[in-house]
């Protein structure tokens, strides 16, 4: 397994870029009792750089996500028990045509298993799928067989564990390089020490801090991933940038507000800063006088 330590880093825009050239996200996301879901997902789809993010989520939320996500485009779909309903993946199908990148899991419940299935059928867009995705995934194992897009799972160690069927071994980057085979993806295993892995390559992340242990960050991560494919990174790279941004967010969220005290909104709130940390090259600030240097 070769070891890799350094973060890729992120081209700086184009001084006459437009929003089509930052990428397009699809983020499904949300139910009746996690509408916060997709509106973290989103913001972090916002905050990671995407042009055109869309938030698809059940109609039922869909008026407060659409209300906390200003910036982005919302589309509501048909709910059946609080979750997605079935009879509008082919709807989400027809966005997801006009995507650079998809995300799908956070907050849909497995209530929305059959809705899953029919959306991942033939999808050819890359994909990030976290949260309740990735448990439906481990009850309809064949769905991943369903779709050949370059994908990218981001389970925690629960999730994990659910994915290979049992225990999670101690050797997390050894059961990264398992999932990675087993799903034919680039797999995010989070924790303390978060783990990318697509079977060849592994990267380990070493910033973050406890205080990031709290509901909601994951679904944040979920957004910022889907906007760096959609900006064009191959999935390992962007995995690498997402994981590293987030965890060095949470370390500038920490330092402002506390880890005790730290929530999801935080990350989301500290990203712009750590984001730019992974810029080729800092920003020019002007001298006093008008002239003009690099830091």
């Amino acid at each position: 397994m070769r070891r890799v330590a350094d973060v890729p880093r992120i081209p700086r825009l184009r001084r006459d870029a437009h929003k089509g050239d930052r990428g397009r996200v699809l983020i499904l996301a949300g139910s009746l009792r996690m509408s916060g879901a997709a509106r973290l997902a989103g913001w972090g789809g916002l905050r990671g750089g995407g042009g055109l993010v869309t938030v698809a989520t059940p109609d039922c939320v869909h008026a407060v996500v659409a209300a906390d996500l200003p910036c982005a485009l919302t589309l509501p779909l048909p709910t059946r028990r609080g979750a997605f309903a079935a009879s509008g993946a082919a709807r989400a199908r027809e966005f997801a045509q006009t995507a650079d990148a998809v995300a799908l899991g956070p907050g849909i419940t497995t209530d929305a298993k059959a809705f899953v299935a029919r959306f991942l059928k033939g999808l050819g867009k890359p994909i990030v799928i976290d949260a309740d995705g990735l448990n439906i995934l481990a009850l309809e194992p064949d769905l991943i067989d369903s779709f050949e897009a370059p994908r990218v799972l981001t389970p925690h160690p629960g999730e994990a564990a659910r994915l290979l069927g049992g225990r999670l071994p101690e050797d997390r980057i050894a059961a990264a390089a398992t999932l990675a085979e087993r799903y034919r993806a680039v797999i995010v295993l989070k924790g303390m020490g978060t783990v990318v892995c697509d079977g060849e390559s592994a990267y380990v992340e070493r910033a973050g801090n406890p205080g990031m242990a709290t509901g909601g960050t994951g679904d944040v991560l979920t957004g910022l991933l889907a906007a760096r494919l959609a900006m064009g990174a191959a999935p390992f790279d962007a995995a690498v940038q997402a994981v590293h941004a987030h965890a060095r967010a949470g370390d500038l969220a920490a330092a402002a507000v506390g880890e005790q005290s730290m929530i999801a909104t935080d990350l989301v709130a500290n990203l712009p800063a750590a984001l730019e940390e992974l810029c080729e090259e800092s920003p020019r600030r002007m001298k006093p006088g008008g002239s003009r240097r690099r830091e």
